[in-house]
């Protein structure tokens, strides 16, 4: 390394995604492995996006990371396997106007200072957490040097939030469930880009902007000990509607995208209710507003709005 009092740093933005099919449970706790694929469409960052600004100083004593303004731990071990992942991926770097140069031996050594913003409810059901984690990860990879394409890099932010791996492509991206243990195949892929069906418009509708009171986390862990309903929806349905959905994207056929996610999200919550204890993630208001989309929709005689149901928001 060069002179000691320099600061390298590198600043990144990704979208968050909402699934059409969804993913709810993990048949691995600790590396986040799921118990089917999922598809989500990824969300224009314009207007929901994580913002990350990495930094790394010999000046640095620890690491260290503010969320919205403020410091948050970094303890945990899904923060530091994504650390660790990336650290034991990182290459050379060398900025020739600023007199820098890490080589690849000194990441391990060296302190991170991380600052990540939200412009959107947090643990609200908007995937925070996913636009987080991977806008964590892609920040990372470029502070480092990392030579991994997206899908390699999704595996990582993966491990800091399921639904993070899916953030890393924009348009329609598919999380495959994988079948080794280690996890090396549970990666996503991008099934169509963001121009692919451009007059495909997302409203969202923040019904409520609290903190869920059962974390995404704990409600698929319940859900996976005490459902059966997730267990026929995991090893019966999914299987039969991902090929259907990814060819209503390719042939950009609102109805059945429609009709697919919706019916996938009522069985989300159907699957909430038939946890135990019963998960309760909608309102009067996310009750209200679908039946009005429904009455508008019989009176049109074809679908123009379909209501799908996130975790705390409605989505149309």
């Amino acid at each position: 390394m060069a002179a000691e009092k320099w600061v390298y740093m590198v600043t990144a933005q990704t979208p968050t995604n909402i699934a059409v099919i969804k993913y709810w449970g993990k048949r691995d706790e600790v590396r986040i492995l799921p118990v089917n694929d999922s598809i989500s469409v990824t969300l224009d960052p314009d207007h929901l996006c994580t913002v990350t600004t990495v930094a790394v100083s010999p000046a640095f004593d620890r690491d260290r990371m503010w969320l919205n303004g403020k410091e948050i731990s970094l303890s945990g071990s899904r923060y530091q396997n994504c650390l660790r992942e990336i650290r034991g991926r990182a290459g050379d770097v060398e900025d020739k106007e600023k007199g820098i140069r890490i080589e690849k031996k000194d990441w391990e050594k060296l302190h991170l200072h991380i600052a990540s913003h939200n412009n959107f409810p947090t643990a609200a059901g908007l995937a925070s957490s996913a636009a987080g984690f991977a806008c964590l990860v892609f920040s990372l990879a470029k502070l480092m040097n990392v030579d991994e394409d997206s899908s390699h890099l999704s595996a990582i932010a993966r491990q800091g939030s399921g639904s993070a791996c899916r953030s890393l492509f924009g348009g329609f991206v598919k999380w495959t469930m994988g079948s080794k243990g280690d996890g090396s195949d549970s990666v996503a892929v991008q099934l169509a880009d963001e121009k692919h069906w451009d007059d495909l418009v997302i409203i969202i509708a923040v019904v409520s902007s609290q903190q869920k009171e059962t974390s995404s986390t704990s409600g698929m862990r319940e859900s996976v000990e005490t459902s059966l309903l997730l267990q026929h929806r995991a090893k019966e349905v999914v299987p039969k509607r991902i090929p259907q959905m990814e060819e209503a994207i390719k042939n950009r056929d609102f109805t059945s995208f429609a009709q697919l996610s919706c019916a996938d999200s009522n069985q989300f919550h159907a699957v909430c209710l038939d946890t135990s204890p019963p998960i309760f993630y909608m309102n009067d208001t996310s009750h209200r507003i679908i039946s009005l989309v429904e009455k508008w929709n019989r009176s049109e005689g074809t679908p123009q709005v379909k209501p799908y149901l996130a975790v705390s928001c409605s989505i149309f």
